[in-house]
């Protein structure tokens, strides 16, 4: 029993009881459920993770979504001004 040594944790060499391993991967891999068919997801430089993210904002399938959510943010914007009591006549003489 020295008194300068650190206590050593636990360990454990857990294995399942009815797990057979074919290729499926690690059981307690925690995934997200759309992680494969994302492009932003991995480990990739910054550089990368932007042209990813702003290629996917080009895609042909999400130009009406892209649409979409550009309307109703101008519509929000517009109800926080009205809510706030903006003066939109700046912008007009």
């Amino acid at each position: 029993m020295g008194i300068f040594k650190t206590r050593q944790n636990k360990k454990f060499d857990y294995t399942p009881r009815y797990f057979d391993n074919k290729g499926d991967g690690n059981p307690y891999e925690i995934k997200h459920k759309f992680d494969e068919y994302r492009t932003t997801v991995g480990k990739h430089g910054l550089k990368a993770k932007i042209n990813n993210a702003l290629a996917d904002l080009k895609g042909e399938k999400d130009k009406v979504a892209n649409r979409r959510i550009l309307i109703i943010t101008a519509i929000l914007v517009l109800i926080f001004l009205f809510i706030i009591d903006f003066d939109l006549s700046i912008f007009f003489s």
